[in-house]
Formats: C-alpha cells, sequence, structure tokens
C-alpha cells in the first residue's frame, strides 16, 4: 500500500484484550491484523496501531486547559475528512461511548478551524479525532 506520507506505528498499553477487541474493532471499525494472547494489530487508517496486554497503571493521565475544555494529556488520534468525522460521531453515540469533550467546531471561520471530540478506550487511552474543513490549514498559525 502506497501512501503520500509515512505511516506511523504506535503500540499503547490496555488492560483487557477483549475489550480493546470489542472496542476498535467493533466500535471505531477498525480492520484486525496479526495478533497472539498479548497483543492485537490493527489498522488505523493506513497506520499500525498496537494493543498490548499491560499491567494497569496507576494514577491517571494530565490535562492541559483548551477553549475551556480539560483536554486529556496524553491523547492520539486521526485528522479525517469531515463527512468522515461526522459519521464517526455518529457511531461513537450509537454505541453510547462517553465524550470527554463532545464533538464541536473550533476556530470558526478562522485559519485552522476545525471539529475535534475526546474520548477514551475501555483501558484509558484518550483519543483525539479532527476534521479540517481546509486541509491545508493543519498548520495554520
Amino acid at each position: 500500500m502506497s501512501t503520500p506520507i509515512p505511516r506511523f506505528h504506535l503500540a499503547m498499553p490496555v488492560d483487557d484484550l477483549a475489550a480493546a477487541r470489542r472496542f476498535y474493532g467493533e466500535v471505531l471499525g477498525l480492520a484486525q491484523g496479526r495478533s497472539t494472547d498479548t497483543w492485537i494489530d490493527w489498522n488505523l487508517h493506513g497506520h499500525q496501531f498496537v494493543t498490548h496486554l499491560a499491567a494497569a497503571r496507576a494514577g491517571g493521565g494530565a490535562h492541559n486547559p483548551v477553549d475551556g475544555h480539560d483536554v486529556p494529556v496524553p491523547h492520539f488520534g486521526l485528522i479525517l475528512p469531515v463527512p468522515e468525522f461526522h459519521r464517526l460521531a455518529e457511531r461513537l453515540r450509537a454505541a453510547d461511548v462517553t465524550f470527554v469533550i463532545e464533538p464541536y467546531l473550533r476556530f470558526a471561520g478562522q485559519p485552522g478551524e476545525q471539529w475535534t471530540m475526546f474520548l477514551h478506550d475501555p483501558a484509558g487511552n484518550a483519543l483525539e479525532f479532527k476534521a479540517f474543513a481546509d486541509d491545508t490549514q493543519v498548520f495554520a498559525v
């Protein structure tokens, strides 16, 4: 599979592989790749995302104030096309996923206008999904 930008590999700890399989496979709809009894590869829009079974971590993550919201840190996610962002938001709502930050529009009418939403996976890993009205504005200041 050829892509115009390099693909990333990201491995994240989870404390329950069955819950990870349900969330990433069924709720998010990611295709599953190789797996063992301690990890699962996922196709995250052409990127290799791996959930590794790991002992529970002590303490929660930090938060950073952004636009009046407490953004969880660390977090990861994808930048999607706007229609796909809204389809994913509806899919998450239909699965009764609780949002950390509900989908909303940031910087309306300004450089970098974007939709964003935050949620946690079953292991507590924070995810952010974004969509830019104009993809050339991803790094706008």
